[in-house]
Order: C-alpha cells, then structure tokens, then sequence
C-alpha cells in the first residue's frame, strides 16, 4: 500500500468518526447516568469463574447444571450463566412482575417487554463500554448501531441473530413457510406446487387416499397455532401470499415506499376464505384455535399433521428432533417448504438474503447486574472464532470431526447425538439467546454453525428430505423456496411494532387490532356463513382506528429511509474529502 493510500483512508476513518455523530444521531451519545447501580463484582463467583443470571421472555430449553461445554467454555472465558426461559406467562407479563419488584436478572431479553424496561430505566446503556469490546462492535456496522439508539440518545440492547460475518452460508429457511410432509408428496410423484389453492388440494386428496399413519393413527390435515403471540401463524400469511416479505405488521410497496394494510387486502379475504373452506370440509384442525404451543408440538412430534404454517425455528428443534428420534422420517413425517402465492403470476418472498435486522429487541444487561464490565466481556468472549465453534459445533473429535481440509463434519453418530434431547441438556450449551454468527468461520472454511455446512447439512438430512429435494433439484431448504435480496434499509417493520404499547395512538390501535383478530378470526374460519363473519370482522377492525397505526408505521419508515440516507451523504462526503488528497 502506498503512502498516499494509507494517509488518505487513515483520513477517511477519522472524518467518518467526526461525521458520525453530526450524520448519525443527536450527538448525546454519553451513558453515565443509567450504570449508577453498576458495582465491580458479578453475582457470584466460585474457584474463579463468575456465574450470571439471564432470563428470556421466550419458551426455551434448560441445560443441566453440570452442562459439559457449558463448564469448557466457562474454564475458558472465567465466566458462566444460568440461563431460564419464560413458562407459564406472556413475554409482557413475565417483564410486568420484574418492573414492579424492582429486581432483574444480570442478562435479560424481554422480547415484547423490551420497550417497557427501558422505559422503566432498568437497562444499562452500553454506548461508553462498545469501543472496548471489539467482538461486539463489529457486530454491526455504524447505521445498524445507530438503529438502536433510544429516545434518549442511548443504546440499551443487542441483537442476536442479525449478524452475517463473512460470507453468508445458508441452506436452512429459519422463517415462516406453508409446510408439508415429505410422505404427501412422495404419494403425489412430487408435483410442483405454487398456490394457496394448490397446497390444500392436495393435502385434501391425500388425507382421503391416507387417512391414518402406518399404525392407525389418524392424520390431522392440517393445524394451526394461534398461542399468544404467535398468532402469526394464522394471521400474517396475506402479505406473503402476495409476495411481500417478513414485515411482520404490514407491507412495504418498495417503488412507493408506502406501508400497505395486508389484514384488508383482497388476498387476505381469499386466504381466510380458504381457511374457512378447508375447515368446513374437516381439513382445518378443530383444536387450532384452542391448542396451546406445547400440545401443537406434540401433535408435530407424532407425526400426524400432513401441514401448516409456522417459522422453522418454532418447531424443528423440538418436533423436528423428535420426529427424527421415534423414526418417523421413515414413514416421510418431516417438513418441506414450498413457496406458495396466491397465484402462479406471483413471485414469493419468503426468503430473504442477509438475513432481518431486529432493532426492537436483543439482549440486555439490566441495573441489577453489578459488573457491567465483566457480563460484556464475557458476550464478547462467546464471540471469539474458537468459542464459538464451541457453542454451535461442540467438542472436536466427540461432536464433530475435521476432514484433510479443515472442513468440519459429523458422523451418523454424532448427527444422532446431536437430536438427543438428554445430550443437549448434559453436553451442548449453544447460550442461543447471546449474540452469535451466521456466515462464514474465520477460517475462511467452515459455516459458522452446522446448518449452514452444505456438505454437512445434506449429510444431515433424513432420507425423506434428501429424497424430496432431489426430486425438486434442490439442496436445502433455501433452494426449495428461492432466495430474494434484502427489501430495503426499512426492512423488518415488526422491529418497530413488536414494541408498541398503548401510549400512542398507533399503538393503541395496534393493541386493539390484535384484540380483535384474536377474537374474530377463529369465529371467521369456523363460519357457517363466512361473508357475514368476514363483513363482522371488518367493522370490528376498522373501529380500532387502523390508519393511526397506519401512520405511525409509514412515520417510521419514512424515518429510518432518511437515517439511511443521511448515513450514505456522511461516507460519499468523508470519500470525496479523501479523493481530494
């Protein structure tokens, strides 16, 4: 590199950083005044290594206390943390009783509640403490990290899952999807299946022809999960039907940048229409609106249910596992995706590169934590290249082996293990709600976790799949759908309405939204009469106001296009000045 270069992009970065908070943010990046509580010691500490508390507003599976990696990464790192995940309460509940106690665990990802204990100053902001992480704040880029700045001109959060290191690697679809079982199209010769329309034909025909599994058992056609807040799984598959991708609340007209209502949509009747077709004819499961998240997955778990909706992370590491532990992917019980539209003409969006950016929500240290230091350096930690093949690969030579090339691979025995429910409890310990990579080692070999291993994912797979996706030519799941380019610098709205609340008037409306479907769309898919249940429906919907949550949605969109933009001005400004040297 010559000297002009050097001089110049050493140029580059310093005005970058001066432009960075002139372009970036208000200025008023200081986070003194929310670590008062912050001592010097974690909550505990034995022969040397520092033991933290961390509490997830999600269902989750707990690891023993004598986990194996757990105890490897803690000789590693000097630290531990006893993780435990919300039961028997909702995400805001869970948070509503921590508030009022006044006491909160050292970590903390609140979910839907995040927005409350911010509001409630029970989170530390990290904005003075990043430049000495350096693991953490390479997570994101400097537009990523402005995205999480509150009202107050402070960071309080991190995300987990928004970070692509490297190249990506992905042959998982962890999002939502109509899925089917492998068996329904064995039995069908594999056909190409694109609609809505065409996705319950055949799940009709095929119950008829196979009512029951190999033991007598009776299929059910297909099932819904409505549990709280993943109600998604009935009532957002509008915006996907017509080719939007994961908004979440609504959807985007990229030429327009206009927020778009998918629950009124003319797809969205058709949709709900079918549902209540399919449900006449004994194909929706009666239980659906009344299951709760555990008895769904143990629907899953046997093997009966020929399909449904769902994100692939909602259930393949608990259904999935256990399908493939009883043996039912030989009789075909394992999911397929398929990327149905409302239409031929219609081209899907249900996947999407580079993954989805969640502002709204990530983990956080809390007011309660007394070394603030050490709970950072301990995330930062779990990011290092070798400790993070701990968490997602395991122990070499016991979880996974190393091929004359350095690429990581498992045995049949090893894959075996790996879906054992008592080894992951005794041995495994992913710490899958901190911070972690997709993409690409630093090795510059090897996925960052297994399932982005092509050659290992394909291995991995059970018969039944491999069979599917070579009748379709394809390799994984993403080939199975297709993959699309990140929308927009918007992208994903539902990191800003997961968090409202009923203090705006969006958010009031967005409260009594959610209300309303939970109360009308079962009585509309159950309808003797649909156009009456559909006509009840809409004038319930339409009195909540929709167009304040409307609103406030396109102001946030609107908002975060001109970050983005005021961001690309600072770097074309700091790159002229350099071009000027």
């Amino acid at each position: 590199m010559n000297k002009k270069r050097l001089v110049s992009m050493l140029l580059v970065s310093a005005m970058t950083a001066a432009l960075f908070t002139g372009c970036g943010s208000d200025g008023n990046q200081t986070s003194g005044d929310s670590t008062t509580s912050a001592g010097t010691n974690s909550t505990t500490e034995e022969a040397g290594i520092k033991e933290f508390t961390a509490f997830f507003a999600v269902a989750g599976s707990e690891i023993n206390d004598d986990n194996e990696v757990q105890q490897l990464i803690a000789e590693k790192v000097g630290a531990k943390v006893k993780e435990t995940w919300l039961t028997g309460q909702t995400a805001d509940e869970a948070v509503g009783t921590m508030i009022a106690g006044g006491e909160y665990p050292d970590f903390i990802e609140g979910q839907t509640g995040t927005k409350q204990l911010y509001e409630a100053g029970a989170l530390v902001a990290l904005d003075d403490y990043l430049d000495d992480y350096p693991n953490i704040k390479n997570l994101f880029t400097d537009l990523e990290w402005e995205k999480l700045r509150q009202e107050d001109g402070h960071i309080y959060w991190i995300p987990q899952f928004s970070c692509i290191k490297n190249e990506e690697k992905v042959c998982t679809h962890n999002d939502e999807a109509f899925w089917i079982q492998a068996r329904v199209l064995k039995w069908a010769d594999y056909p190409e299946i694109r609609t809505m329309d065409q996705y319950f034909d055949l799940i009709e025909k095929y119950n008829a022809a196979n009512p029951t599994m190999e033991d007598g058992t009776a299929n059910i056609p297909y099932t819904i999960l409505c549990d709280d807040w993943r109600y998604f799984c009935l009532e957002n598959a509008p915006q996907f039907l017509d080719g939007y991708p994961n908004d979440g609340s609504c959807m985007v007209d990229p030429e327009t940048l206009t927020v778009l209502d998918y629950n009124t949509s003319d797809t969205a009747v058709k949709y709900f229409k079918k549902l209540n077709e399919e449900y006449q004819k004994g194909i929706v499961d009666p239980e659906s609106f009344t299951q709760s998240y555990d008895e769904y997955i143990s629907k899953l778990s046997t093997g009966r249910v020929l399909g449904m909706i769902d994100q692939w992370w909602d259930f393949a590491y608990t259904a999935g596992d256990a399908i493939k532990q009883a043996g039912l992917d030989a009789q075909g019980c394992d999911y397929i995706p398929l990327p149905i539209t409302i239409d031929e003409s219609v081209k899907n969006q249900w996947h999407n590169a580079g993954g989805a950016f969640n502002s709204g929500s990530g983990l956080a240290i809390t007011v309660s934590c007394k070394d603030v230091p050490g709970a950072l350096k301990l995330i930062n930690d779990l990011l290092d290249q070798d400790i993070h093949n701990l968490r997602f690969w395991g122990v070499e030579g016991v979880d996974y082996e190393v091929d004359e090339n350095g690429e990581f691979y498992r045995t049949p025995e090893q894959r075996t293990q790996a879906s054992d429910t008592e080894y992951k409890a005794s041995h495994m310990c992913s710490y899958s709600y901190f911070p972690q990579y997709n993409g690409t080692s630093d090795d510059g070999i090897n996925a960052n976790k297994p399932d982005g291993q092509a050659r290992e994912f394909f291995d991995g797979l059970n018969d039944d799949v491999k069979e599917a996706f070579q009748a379709y030519g394809a390799e994984t799941y993403v080939e199975m759908l297709g993959t699309n380019e990140a929308p927009g610098e918007w992208y994903p709205m539902w990191s800003f309405s997961n968090n409202f609340n009923t203090s705006t008037p969006g958010g009031m409306a967005w409260t009594k939204i959610g209300e309303v479907k939970h109360e009308y769309l079962p009585q509309v898919v159950m309808a003797a009469d649909f156009d009456k249940a559909w006509a009840d429906y809409m004038d319930a919907y339409n009195a909540c106001k929709p167009e304040d949550f409307i609103s406030e949605l396109q102001a946030e969109l609107d908002s975060r296009m001109e970050l983005a933009a005021k961001f690309k001005y600072c770097l074309l400004y700091t790159s002229d000045a350099a071009d000027e040297l």
